[in-house]
């Protein structure tokens, strides 16, 4: 096998920062498409709203003329002319008891079927985005932490979810509210109804100068929740790792940046919208003034009734009430503007590049694998392979070494299509591998990583993680051939033994042997392995050096070698310098060149008697960028 390749290395770690807000009319047009999904559901939200309000707008009208009747009445027995009609009285009060009574049981109802449709919009957007997920490609990952996208799937759908239920049939009554009120206040007097609305272009000027300015902060301050979130996730990941290197004070002082940008964010936008009720309040206040004066005056010239001006008064209540909640709401939907437009930028990343529409579909393969002039970089400006050439063929145990940064890993990740070339092609058994599904292509992959990967549930499950349709005599067997059976019956539960999240009730090469009983059980053609003994006692790795032998057999693989006495006996060595492979050859032939693979032997040697005590053996492959 012959290979030529460029420069090693991987993609930069990056943190995004949307610390600009982008269109909010956009944003919530495509919120809108969303809802438009639930268009029956808004339709008869729509007409309880509108059934709530309109009996909410009679109400002060029928109340007024109560209070006219009960004035006219005391009016009556001072003149000594008529008595108070307590029976007309008690009936229009009746009326407007079950005009508020239905308003109340229409408001219920339209609160129940909101909160059922809001909630499955945050159910549709987790499921999107949990599904975008597995479509991104690796690269988005290398450039953004898990706390930010955990961020996005928790924070903003809720976000979304909360304001939705409530601020949108706020808007709906209001607009009603607003129209039906505008309409009552005319039928009683054009001109006190004319002094009223004088308030709504001051009312206007103030929303619009501070939605202007508090979007910003608004959008701020989801992102840098985000930043927040990323980076809380990381040094807990990671938290023996910080502790054990002092790295306490630099991980305080990173989060105070973060926590004390998302502090000043945060009150800038609280505060902007905090501001929103009491100015609203004082414009409202003017407007009642200028009410009771005009009104005072129109009594004394019996225009109006003493009743019309009580219901009046009640009006501009009710009137200037939904402009302040329309203007509350106008802050609240900034904040849910940005929590979905970070949903939507999510869901609108670049995805991997789309399957083929006529995949190759075998049944099994040979293990047979070319790389054909193949070239690829992280960044297509800065290639790490530039010129990949050689063959595998089936049942052969390839060894890739060389020094760190060298782009070994690289390879692995070609293979896998976690990444997919930029120039030539990579080939299982004569066909291209992106003809394959990528489902399909790695269902003939199997990885036995450096760092192991295993979830809270049962041991059992963990291995079946290999194959879900294995059967538990089949795990079984799996685990004996791995050397793992014999552990396994020793702790207190056996396979039934439910590994906790932090993967600290079993050790460090039980956690190895594990994986490899997953391989096994997946029963893959082709493997990928990386040393997995660096951090396991003498005897732990005497059993996983055998695991693995007996792993590789019949099995194409390719080795990831970091200790050279582990790959004496593979077939093919490949050695990799600064992206290029300079010496291939079995471990003999390349010892007796005395060249750079020979140099790397003898430097892991201080004593030659150590190399024949070295265990001869071939290993697992790690994910992280070479």
């Amino acid at each position: 096998m012959m290979m030529h390749g460029g420069r090693g290395g991987g993609p930069a770690q990056a943190l995004h920062k949307g610390d600009t807000a982008q269109n909010f009319k956009k944003t919530m047009r495509k919120l809108a498409a969303y809802l438009a999904a639930y268009k029956v559901k808004l339709i008869i939200v729509a007409i309880f709203a509108i059934a709530s309000t309109v009996f909410n707008i009679v109400g002060p009208k029928v109340l007024g003329n109560a209070t006219t009747r009960l004035f006219e009445g005391v009016m009556a027995e001072i003149a000594g002319t008529g008595s108070i009609d307590f029976d007309t009285i008690g009936r229009i009060l009746f009326i407007m008891l079950i005009l508020y009574i239905l308003s109340a049981l229409f408001a219920y109802f339209m609160g129940w079927i909101m909160a059922g449709v809001s909630t499955d919009i945050s159910y549709r957007f987790r499921q999107e985005i949990a599904a975008k997920i597995n479509r991104m490609p690796l690269s988005y990952f290398d450039r953004n932490t898990q706390g930010e996208v955990l961020s996005r799937i928790t924070n903003d759908v809720d976000t979304v979810n909360q304001t939705l239920s409530q601020s949108l049939t706020q808007i709906i009554t209001s607009t009603i509210t607003v129209v039906g009120v505008l309409v009552m206040m005319l039928s009683i007097s054009w001109l006190m109804t004319l002094v009223s609305l004088i308030v709504i272009p001051m009312t206007l000027g103030v929303v619009a100068v501070i939605v202007k300015r508090s979007q910003v902060y608004f959008k701020e301050q989801q992102d840098y929740l985000g930043h927040v979130n990323g980076h809380v996730e990381e040094m807990f990941g990671g938290h023996r790792v910080m502790k054990a290197f002092n790295g306490e004070e630099r991980s305080i002082e990173k989060f105070e940046g973060f926590n004390r940008t998302l502090y000043d964010v945060a009150w800038k936008s609280q505060f902007l919208s905090g501001m929103m009720m009491p100015i609203m309040s004082f414009i409202g206040n003017l407007g009642y003034v200028a009410v009771v004066v005009v009104g005072g005056y129109l009594t004394v010239r019996n225009t109006i009734t003493v009743g019309d001006i009580q219901a009046f008064i009640q009006y501009v209540r009710n009137f200037n009430m939904p402009l302040t909640q329309m203007a509350n709401i106008s802050n609240v939907l900034q904040q849910t503007a940005a929590a979905a437009e970070r949903v939507f930028e999510f869901l609108e990343e670049s995805e991997e590049v789309q399957e083929t529409v006529d995949p190759v579909e075998l049944d099994t393969i040979e293990g047979h694998v070319e790389f054909r002039n193949v070239r690829f970089g992280y960044n297509p400006e800065e290639p790490v392979i530039i010129n990949l050439s050689g063959v595998a063929q089936p049942g052969q145990k390839v060894a890739i070494v060389g020094p760190t940064g060298a782009g070994k890993t690289t390879i692995v990740k070609l293979l896998m299509r976690f990444y997919d070339v930029d120039g030539g092609a990579i080939l299982v058994d004569g066909h291209d591998i992106r003809s394959f599904r990528r489902q399909d292509l790695r269902r003939w992959f199997g990885m036995v990583l450096q760092d192991t990967w295993l979830y809270n549930d049962t041991i059992m499950e963990n291995i079946r993680y290999g194959r879900p349709d294995a059967t538990d005599a089949e795990v079984e067997a799996a685990a004996q051939a791995a050397h793992v059976d014999h552990f396994v019956h020793t702790l207190p539960e056996g396979y039934q033994l439910v590994i906790n999240e932090e993967t600290t009730n079993i050790s460090q090469g039980q956690m190895q042997l594990l994986t490899i009983a997953r391989a096994v059980l997946a029963d893959p053609k082709i493997l990928i392995l990386d040393e997995a003994t660096s951090s396991v006692d003498t005897r732990t790795e005497v059993l996983i050096q055998k695991a693995m032998d007996q792993l590789m057999v019949g099995r194409t693989s390719f080795i990831i070698a970091h200790r050279l006495s582990t790959i004496r006996n593979a077939d093919l060595i490949l050695v990799m310098r600064d992206g290029d492979i300079v010496e291939q050859g079995t471990h003999e032939e390349l010892l007796k060149r005395g060249d750079f693979y020979a140099e790397l032997y003898n430097s892991q040697f201080e004593r030659p008697e150590e190399l024949e005590t070295a265990v001869p053996f071939t290993d697992p492959v790690p994910m992280p960028a070479d």
